[in-house]
């Protein structure tokens, strides 16, 4: 199967009064198979500048939209073919790199991103993806308000503790990410989905704990642990990827969305 590379023009003279400038380089990989258009963009937020993918799907009428939060390396090449994948399914995809507000562009070295990832503030990460959340909200191919979020790994945390944050997320998905802290589960408003790997009692060890907080709170979690697999098996390369275990789990992901989003 052949890659293609791709880097998205923006309309800077249209789209500088929105906060956006044209984005730089590390282009995605993408499947030739895939019929979305994606494209790099910069939202600003006060000062500073977040960087992001976006991918979109071709269909005639407003979509919902999915945040995509990475890894703890930062943004990989891995992250904007799973943005293209849900465009692929109906749905606008947007993937900040976190890191870019404060260290810019995600470095290659994976030490190095998880480094600087450790050095992420907490209300940074949740300011920018305010800022995130809300330039896709506000694009003229989504539906507005129909937004969740999917992360892996440190991501998956993320995406769990975004829940937190922003009341108006209508669906969260966490892919073999921690939970957030007891005190804060209660002003989660959104169902959450969990996909856990079999081999990974790093995490796992807490899920019943966690049932149990978010049933206790009257939250909606439902989760599923995925056999013969391991922490992170959505990306290449890691156990489980290639047994039919991968696929289940993105069938249970597309129809928790396309339930709690619309399609």
């Amino acid at each position: 199967m052949t890659d293609i590379f791709i880097r998205g023009v923006v309309l800077g003279a249209v789209l500088a009064g929105l906060g956006v400038l044209n984005a730089g380089a590390m282009p995605a990989q993408r499947d030739s198979a895939v019929t979305t258009h994606g494209e790099w963009v910069k939202i600003k937020r006060g000062n500073e500048t977040i960087r992001a993918y976006v991918a979109y799907p071709e269909r005639k009428t407003k979509a919902p939209a999915v945040i995509v939060i990475h890894e703890i390396f930062g943004l990989t090449e891995w992250e904007p073919t799973v943005a293209d994948r849900l465009a692929k399914e109906g749905f606008v995809a947007i993937l900040p790199d976190l890191l870019s507000s404060k260290h810019g562009q995600s470095p290659k070295d994976s030490d190095e991103g998880r480094k600087l990832i450790g050095d992420l503030e907490p209300d940074r990460i949740t300011a920018d993806l305010d800022a995130v959340y809300r330039y896709v909200n506000g694009l003229p191919a989504v539906q507005k308000d129909h937004i969740g979020t999917i992360g892996f790994c440190w991501g998956g945390g993320q995406s769990f503790r975004y829940a937190t944050n922003n009341p108006n997320l209508k669906a969260v998905v966490v892919a073999y990410g921690p939970a957030p802290d007891s005190a804060d589960i209660k002003r989660i408003k959104s169902p959450v989905l969990g996909v856990y790997g079999e081999n990974d009692e790093r995490i796992n060890a807490s899920l019943p704990d966690v049932a149990a907080k978010m049933e206790s709170a009257g939250k909606t979690f439902s989760y599923e642990v995925y056999p013969g697999t391991g922490h992170g098996f959505l990306k290449p390369g890691r156990e489980g990827y290639d047994t039919p275990q991968r696929e289940r789990a993105w069938k249970r992901i597309l129809e928790f969305y396309r339930a709690r989003l619309g399609k």
